[in-house]
């Protein structure tokens, strides 16, 4: 279960972030402005973390955004306000697309890139190169919702990305998540309070599986 499910985002963390200790935690959940579900059906496959979601958003519903990220139309991407229905394997261009955006509209956080980063000139090279346009016409979506969707990350709102097995098992899987945790990075939404990249596990006898020695990536 460990390897099928989890090596991406193992593999993810530890180059992005030295560690695969998740940056995140479920009480961040109640606190985040901003829940972007991308690779996850969570409605079917987490019922109980949605349905934490879904009562904060009945008590309060100003106080919290939902974006899904999913070719599909899954139970998920119905609760959703906003539905990005992205071609299927195209997840890492809309990720450097955002990404530019946060760039064009100066909403990467200077001093947390100078003081907690590196490698920044390589990513900006990168994603430079993905311009709204184009990655629009190639994930197959309005470039006005991938405008949305950015300016959510540039307005410095608390967001919480969660992601589970549509990124993780997949052949580029862990170019994904370090896709995703570049954009925390560039934004600085990354070790405050409903904020950070959070892999979900696949399975509840995953952690014990791990806890007990067998790890996504090593015996």
């Amino acid at each position: 279960n460990s390897r099928l499910c989890m090596s991406s985002a193992v593999a993810g963390y530890t180059r992005s972030l030295g560690s695969d200790g998740p940056p995140c935690c479920y009480e961040d959940i109640d606190h985040c402005s901003v829940a972007v579900l991308i690779g996850t059906n969570t409605a079917e496959c987490h019922p109980v973390l949605f349905q934490r979601l879904l009562k904060r958003k009945k008590r309060n519903p100003n106080s919290l955004t939902i974006v899904v990220i999913d070719p599909r139309q899954t139970n998920t991407a119905k609760a959703a306000d906003i539905h990005l229905a992205v071609a299927p394997g195209t997840d890492l261009a809309l990720l450097h697309g955002m990404a530019h955006l946060v760039l064009r509209e100066n909403g990467q956080d200077v001093s947390f890139i100078d003081q907690h980063t590196e490698n920044y000139k390589p990513f900006f090279d990168v994603v430079t190169r993905w311009t709204p346009r184009k990655v629009a016409r190639f994930c197959g979506i309005p470039e006005k919702r991938l405008r949305d969707v950015a300016e959510l990350f540039h307005r410095r709102q608390r967001v919480l990305s969660l992601w589970s097995m549509g990124v993780n098992q997949r052949r580029e899987g862990t170019a994904v998540v370090q896709g995703l945790i570049n954009l925390h990075l560039l934004s600085g939404q990354i070790g405050k309070e409903g904020t950070g990249p959070f892999s979900l596990t696949g399975q509840p006898n995953a952690m014990g599986g791990r806890e007990a020695g067998g790890l996504a990536h090593l015996l």
